[in-house]
């Protein structure tokens, strides 16, 4: 995606920002994508890289962190609710089989990542979005 690598300079400073399962949201295309058609191509490449079995409307694609759909694929969102803390690593119960299978399905999908990547640049984007899980949660601890 043109738009996203052309932010790599920038994005290479950015204050991480880190979801429930340790994604790192501030370089995230779903959370920075704005206009309809950087949605759209973010929506394609979700496709393409095997992440949805079909390319999804712009509404769909569109994340605004944890929360913002209020569900979470990997069951999290709700756990933190239900265990009363506001980030994985803050529970007593921290590591458990929810975070370990969030980080075995992000590892699973990662060659899929880079053969969709058009460049180096964007699957180091992509690294540090969804591939660096246990670094960001447990530097949280």
């Amino acid at each position: 995606m043109k738009w996203y690598t052309d932010k790599y300079y920038d994005l290479q400073n950015a204050k991480p920002i880190i979801s429930l399962c340790g994604d790192d949201c501030a370089v995230c295309p779903r959370y920075l994508a704005k206009t309809d058609q950087q949605l759209h191509e973010t929506a394609v490449f979700w496709h393409k890289a095997g992440w949805r079995d079909r390319i999804v409307s712009n509404e769909e694609i569109s994340c605004t962190g944890c929360g913002s759909k209020g569900v979470c694929a990997f069951g999290l969102l709700e756990c933190v609710k239900r265990h009363g803390v506001s980030r994985c690593s803050e529970c007593r119960e921290f590591v458990c089989e929810k975070i370990k299978k969030a980080m075995e399905n992000s590892d699973a999908k990662k060659a899929a990542c880079k053969n969709a990547c058009q460049s180096e640049k964007e699957f180091e984007l992509f690294i540090r979005s969804f591939y660096e899980k246990e670094k960001n949660i447990y530097n949280e601890v």
